[in-house]
């Protein structure tokens, strides 16, 4: 008996017959033949421990260790040994939904805490555990603007990340919702479009730090998107959330975005963990699950699922979202990871993070080989303007065993710093650019 029942020969005709495919070959069709992997896999039926362990070690030699200086919505931060190891403890590890809370104490426990740690970062009121990722944490942001206004159309600020723009649009279209894109204005939102165009609109999704980078000021943005009877959303990476203004102190309705930077691996991707918070006011509009703290028949604290607005808990007609099982173990990563490091902590090292950007930023300007783009101020990410070819650039930064910036149009590179990068690290890539250039 398979532990999972395959697919026949014939369910996999009648499945082609049905998409009009000729073969599964052709679902791959996309793929270039030179990206395909066609040859055998070579994977021995039995090896001994010691022979196993020998050729695991082989092949992770292959594995080339870089300097990453590239960011765009993925972080290569310091994640403390600590957190792998307790995560990996097998009781949280393996589970699942705590539908029962008088044996899922500890799992509610720290959801609890997740949740707190979220609402004390925003200033919101409350908020749930959890989102798959920034991406999709701001699309049901969108969504829950859409139910408590019942309104077809929202305004989104190009300056965020455009895998975000493109999740929402994604998001958007199934729920016949008109998205207008709010253009740019030297790399901010540009706020005079967005007060002409708030008519008829459920609000407005704005980010900062944006993708360029830079620290948007919305104050005051919020007064005239309820002045339309909109709701205001930011979407604020986790890491800035120590230094800048929240989603409170710009008066916004939710607050939204990605923790990856907090405790997570870049692990090629994801998985990755959005958080969204709320008011009060609209708790009921929230998708997923929230935790609460009560009391139990002895009097003693206990943790139980307070709301749960979920097709699974409720007519799925009325629920607000088909989003179910929540990534509560990058949460308890994320809580972990804030708890070691405390609030001041959490501060003092994004703040160095942030320093040593503005270092890469000024040591790359006296080259004299490029030009600064935007005259904005910026965290953990900047844009400059190239003065050189960049055609080889990332190849040859690539033999240095650097990951160097991301290229965002013809002309212009989007570089990043991490907490794991030092001065050092800094200065060496800074000479390996002006090496590249003296051998063009």
């Amino acid at each position: 008996m398979h532990k999972y029942l395959p697919h026949t020969l014939e369910n996999i005709k009648e499945m082609l017959e049905v998409i009009q495919a000729s073969s599964i070959d052709e679902l791959f069709s996309q793929i270039p033949e030179s990206l395909r992997f066609n040859q055998p896999y070579q994977i021995p039926n039995q090896m001994s421990e010691l022979k196993l362990e020998k050729h695991m070690q082989a092949l992770a030699s292959k594995n080339q260790e870089m300097l990453i200086f590239r960011g765009a919505g993925s972080y290569d931060n310091y994640v403390p040994s600590v957190v792998k190891t307790l995560i990996n403890r097998q009781e949280f590890l393996t589970s699942y939904t705590p539908y029962q809370p008088e044996v899922s104490q500890g799992t509610l426990h720290y959801i609890f805490e997740y949740q707190s740690m979220i609402c004390e970062l925003t200033g919101m009121d409350v908020s749930n555990a959890s989102m798959y990722d920034g991406a999709t944490a701001t699309a049901e942001a969108m969504f829950m603007a859409y139910a408590q206004t019942k309104k077809h159309k929202v305004l989104i600020s190009s300056t965020l990340n455009p895998r975000v723009i493109e999740v929402v649009l994604t998001y958007a279209k199934y729920r016949n919702i008109e998205v207008v894109l709010v253009p740019e204005k030297q790399g901010i939102t540009d706020l005079d479009f967005v007060k002409n165009n708030l008519e008829d609109s459920m609000g407005l999704i704005v980010s900062t730090p944006n993708y360029y980078g830079i620290i948007e000021d919305y104050s005051d943005v919020a007064k005239h998107v309820h002045e339309h009877k909109g709701m205001f959303i930011i979407n604020q990476e986790g890491s800035s959330l120590s230094l800048f203004k929240n989603a409170v102190d710009y008066d916004a309705d939710i607050a939204c975005g990605e923790l990856q930077a907090l405790g997570i691996p870049l692990s090629f991707g994801g998985a990755y963990l959005g958080y969204l918070a709320t008011r009060t006011k609209y708790v009921r509009k929230m998708p997923g699950r929230i935790c609460g703290m009560t009391n139990d028949v002895d009097g003693k604290p206990a943790f139980v699922l307070t709301l749960q607005a979920r097709e699974q808990h409720i007519r799925r007609a009325k629920a607000n979202s088909n989003i179910c099982s929540n990534q509560s173990l990058l949460a308890l990563s994320v809580t972990i990871y804030l708890s070691l490091l405390g609030k001041q902590g959490f501060i003092n090292n994004t703040n160095e993070t942030m320093k040593k950007t503005y270092y890469l930023h000024e040591q790359l300007l006296k080259t004299n080989l490029f030009d600064q783009v935007f005259n904005q101020p910026f965290f953990n990410e900047f844009v400059l303007k190239p003065k050189f070819d960049i055609t080889s650039f990332e190849e040859y930064l690539s033999k240095e065993n650097i990951l160097g910036p991301l290229k965002i149009n013809d002309d212009l590179l989007l570089f990043a710093v991490s907490d794991k990068r030092t001065v050092e690290d800094i200065d060496l890539f800074v000479r390996k650019v002006v090496s590249y250039y003296e051998s063009l």
